[in-house]
């Protein structure tokens, strides 16, 4: 029953290997593709290509390795394997940021740069309207103070008529001559700002269009010609005051205001956790799924194959059960077996092909552990050993430890 449960599960995992090479690949299309967009920004396509490739390899590579090796066995071939790994993963998912970020941040980004340029749009024209009230303000109290003047002096109020009367007289003239002056400036002035008055309505009303679609050239044009109006009417009327024109924003040209998101490190300022995860995600699943290839039990040996790795296994003579509950015993020949000179070719051939094969898992640079899939492959030859051994179990220490496992 072992045998035939380990025929099944070896068969299940083998598709399952089979099936697991094309989605590896295809997730690192994918993750290349994103790094290679996010890269292409910076540096030359070719380059960025090149990049590109290294990088998904170095990824898939090293996932695989990884899987293979532990510390103990080779501390600096795995800090290597775990630098070039990280390091790999860094560079994708930084540039595979970018382009996430485009897919999820496009319309707030776009919705940023059209709040913008109404801001400043809206704050220049406040500036303009403020400039022009101010001029018709000071124009009202001029007019204000000499209707006064001419009031008072019309009831003999003002000071200097002292002794005499009330009436239109020669300084009542005087002041009421004034305050008509001031009547035909203020008309002047209102007649004057009309043009900037409509210019004004109409960079709102072209400016209310252009937000609803920055795309459209026709509302660019629109809004370029009304706003170019407005900051001539307003120049001049500064000019006419003597004051220094109001500074004016810098609109884009339609080709920056209109073009897409394009990468910049400013992403990373205004960091998108959403995008960010999305990123990782890729990367995330093909380092899983490349470690699961190496880590899964391998393809069913044959008989001879079993055999082979039954009675090398026989031939070590100290196993224990590690911290991972798994079988585990040193490669290296004992003391006593140095001095018997105890032939170890065998036992060693047996360990190595089972490494390849992934059946047994390197722990250290002397000891190595049974992978979950040799165990029914011993269990299946313990009984056929028995057998031919008259009922007897093998009395070896390979069979003590696989009691000791699995019935303690």
């Amino acid at each position: 029953m072992g045998g035939w449960l380990n025929l099944i599960q070896t068969t299940f995992v083998g598709i399952l290997r089979v099936l697991s090479v094309p989605i590896v690949l295809l997730l690192s299309v994918a993750s290349g593709y994103t790094t290679y967009y996010g890269l292409s920004f910076f540096i030359t396509h070719w380059i960025a290509l090149t990049v590109t490739v290294a990088v998904q390899s170095i990824i898939v590579i090293s996932s695989l390795e990884l899987a293979s090796i532990h510390y103990r066995a080779n501390p600096l071939r795995f800090l290597s394997v775990v630098i070039s790994l990280t390091v790999a993963l860094i560079v994708s998912v930084s540039f595979s940021y970018f382009k996430f970020y485009e897919f999820s941040e496009r319309d707030t980004v776009l919705m940023k740069r059209q709040n913008a340029l109404s801001n400043e749009i809206s704050i220049y024209l406040t500036e303009v309207v403020n400039l022009k009230s101010q001029l018709a303000k000071e124009q009202h109290e001029r007019i204000s103070g000499a209707a006064q003047d001419t009031q008072q002096a019309f009831l003999s109020a003002h000071p200097g008529m002292k002794g005499q009367g009330p009436g239109k007289g020669r300084i009542w003239t005087y002041f009421n001559d004034i305050q008509q002056r001031e009547e035909i400036k203020l008309k002047a002035l209102e007649q004057k700002t009309q043009p900037l008055d409509r210019a004004i309505f109409e960079s709102r009303t072209a400016l209310t269009q252009l937000a609803q679609n920055l795309r459209d050239q026709a509302s660019y044009d629109r809004f370029m010609k009304a706003f170019q109006e407005v900051i001539v009417e307003s120049d001049r009327l500064a000019s006419d005051r003597g004051q220094p024109p109001i500074s004016a924003p810098r609109i884009p040209s339609f080709q920056g205001l209109s073009k897409d998101i394009t990468p910049t490190i400013d992403m990373w300022m205004d960091i998108s956790w959403f995008a960010l995860a999305c990123a990782a995600m890729v990367d995330f699943f093909t380092l899983v799924l490349s470690y699961r290839l190496e880590m899964t039990a391998p393809g069913p040996l044959s008989e001879e194959e079993k055999n082979l790795a039954y009675l090398g296994l026989r031939q070590f003579n100290h196993f224990t059960i590690n911290q991972n509950d798994e079988l585990e015993f040193s490669i290296e020949r004992t003391e006593l077996e140095r001095a018997r000179r105890v032939p170890d070719w065998q036992r060693m051939f047996a360990v190595a092909f089972l490494l390849n094969r992934g059946y047994l898992r390197k722990m250290s640079r002397h000891t190595v552990e049974f992978a979950p899939n040799l165990y029914p492959i011993v269990a299946a030859r313990i009984p056929e050993e028995s057998r031919s051994h008259q009922g007897h179990a093998p009395n070896d220490a390979l069979t003590e430890a696989m009691h000791r496992k699995f019935h303690d």
